[in-house]
């Protein structure tokens, strides 16, 4: 058999000892000989592990109190309220309008009737983080159902896409994973099992699959790799640790509680055999005949003449606990996306600096999971679909819409304002950057998630009020400077 031999430039073979990886990491000696590490495609890597990763992902959830907070703390800033839409078109009258419908409308979307648009990206975003994937289906309803724009939305667990059904369908396509794909690697439907495969009632004896069309569905995912199909569990990485952490405090809970039970140790004289209970006011013997004593918090009954007392002093063998802990949580929280002040609760010796720096690194994670993952795969397809069904439905006329549908879906989202950790300090700079030309006031508005115009006809209906009155505040500059002092009149006549 003729080995491939590998020659320099020369025609001169190269021994196998020069071909050595040029990289430690890929190397397999004494310290990463047992390391199997293997590449396996995006879709392989899942296909195994996905229903096993999300189960323990939503058990850390449900037990966990860390996990359960990371939860909530990241649903809070990823949705907080609302993730909004400000519709951007130049005619103000029609833009009123499609506002109105929108607020009026979004109360009527869910399906089930729990909540409003906005409790459904809550519920979306909660979904993402525990199982790693989310699906919407569009509910078209009938004019007669009494909906003000006849369209409603599901939100469905993935469980309900099998990750292990591949094969070929019927009409040639290729399905994987429980998505169908057409010879451009297009999606054309979701297989989904009707009822959830994890409850367990009457009507869920008989679950088969049902194609769905692609044009129904939403598959709501962070793609972490070029040609995921499905979504991973945010917790992927921090499962087994969390895990570990879990076991370790509960044992140094029981172990705690367990010391704390030994007030003392007696000793009797040598020879004398006691039948009674000292520990405790009895003693049972069980079917074995094992003698059982009840413990209590610090028991110390009375003695009989000539026993001895020898005080319970264990030996701490965590006297380096709460630094450790701190550290395991710091590469849990990191591993999740969250701070560890958030994950932990614990705020000791932070300051301005140090907190904001964290939050800062945070929210951008988080600005860029709302930009990328949940307004263009979720409240842009839903805006668009919902404005459609509208027009269509004669809940608002756009007589040019079909002419002019991109321009009439320009929409500006606008997610729930984060809280400055120092509103004093932020605020100023923000006046100073808005001063100084290097940000406008439309853009500071929108952060804290509100709608410039809204605002500034606020704004203007208090100034009429006020004037109406005849009351003087130092927010208005027309009679007041910055200062707080009465502007003077040659002033105010140029301001006017």
């Amino acid at each position: 058999m003729n080995h491939l031999k590998v020659l320099d430039s020369h025609g001169n073979k190269i021994p196998a000892s020069h071909l050595s990886s040029a990289y430690e990491g890929a190397t397999f000696g004494r310290r990463l000989g047992t390391w199997g590490a293997y590449s396996s495609g995006p879709n392989t890597a899942l296909f195994s592990s996905l229903s096993t990763l999300r189960a323990r992902s939503r058990e850390l959830t449900r037990n966990n109190p860390l996990s359960h907070g990371a939860v909530d703390s990241f649903v809070a800033n990823l949705i907080g309220t609302s993730i909004s839409p400000r519709w951007q078109i130049k005619d103000s009258e029609l833009k009123e309008k499609i506002q109105e419908l929108w607020i009026d409308s979004i109360e009527e979307m869910d399906a089930s009737g729990l909540c409003d648009f906005y409790g459904m990206q809550s519920i979306v975003a909660r979904a993402l983080i525990e199982g790693g994937e989310c699906l919407v289906r569009f509910r078209m309803r009938k004019p007669d159902d009494g909906l003000i724009v006849p369209m409603q939305l599901q939100v469905i667990e993935g469980d309900h896409l099998d990750e292990t059904y591949s094969t070929i369908a019927p009409n040639g396509n290729e399905i994987r994973m429980g998505i169908e794909i057409n010879k451009a690697g297009q999606r054309v439907a979701y297989w989904l099992y009707n009822e959830h495969p994890g409850e367990n009632f009457v009507n869920t004896n008989h679950i088969e699959r049902v194609r769905i069309p692609a044009s129904e569905i939403l598959h709501i995912y962070r793609p972490l790799r070029p040609g995921q199909m499905r979504g991973r569990p945010w917790m992927a990485s921090i499962i087994v640790k969390m895990h570990e952490i879990d076991q370790c405090v509960d044992a140094e809970l029981v172990r705690r509680k367990t010391t704390a039970m030994f007030g003392g140790f007696i000793t009797r004289p040598p020879g004398e055999d006691e039948e009674s209970g000292i520990l405790g006011k009895t003693v049972e013997d069980n079917a074995d005949m094992e003698r059982i004593i009840a413990l209590e918090p610090g028991t110390f009954p009375e003695l009989p003449p000539g026993y001895g007392v020898n005080f319970s002093m264990p030996t701490d063998v965590s006297g380096n606990y709460v630094a450790w802990m701190k550290q395991q949580l710091r590469d849990i929280a990191r591993g999740i996306g969250v701070t560890y002040e958030q994950l932990s609760g614990d705020l000791e010796g932070v300051n301005y600096s140090s907190i904001r720096a964290g939050l800062l690194e945070f929210r951008r994670l988080c600005k860029m999971i709302q930009i990328h993952t949940l307004v263009f795969q979720l409240c842009k397809p839903v805006a668009k679909r919902w404005l459609d069904t509208a027009v269509l439905c004669g809940a608002i006329e756009i007589p040019d819409y079909s002419k002019n549908r991109r321009i009439y879906n320009r929409i500006k989202w606008c997610p729930d304002g984060w809280d400055w950790v120092d509103p004093l300090k932020d605020q100023h700079a923000k006046l100073m950057a808005v001063r100084g030309g290097f940000e406008s006031r439309a853009h500071v508005v929108a952060e804290m998630g509100h709608d410039i115009e809204i605002v500034d006809n606020e704004i203007t209906e208090d100034l009429k009020r006020t004037d109406k009155l005849g009351l003087v505040l130092d927010s208005d500059p027309r009679k007041t400077a910055g200062s707080g002092s009465m502007q003077t009149m040659q002033t105010m006549q140029k301001i006017e």
